[in-house]
């Protein structure tokens, strides 16, 4: 089973892959892949903050009642 990476990790993951199109590596063969590679992270980083919005709330309302 694979490590469950942070939403830091992520994060600092989709930089990197930001960073990859403005360095010195950079390949127009490679850019579609890393492209989608990036925009795929972005969804599941987008998801994760979604997840800890909702529990935030669920926390919010359980301390209002209170």
């Amino acid at each position: 089973m694979p490590e469950k990476r942070s939403i830091n990790q992520k994060i600092d993951e989709l930089n990197a892959s930001v960073d990859w199109f403005y360095g010195d590596n950079f390949s127009l063969e490679d850019a579609p892949k890393k492209y989608e590679e990036a925009v795929k992270l972005a969804k599941d980083i987008e998801k994760d903050l979604k997840t800890l919005k909702n529990k935030i709330e669920v926390v919010d309302k359980d301390f209002s009642k209170e």
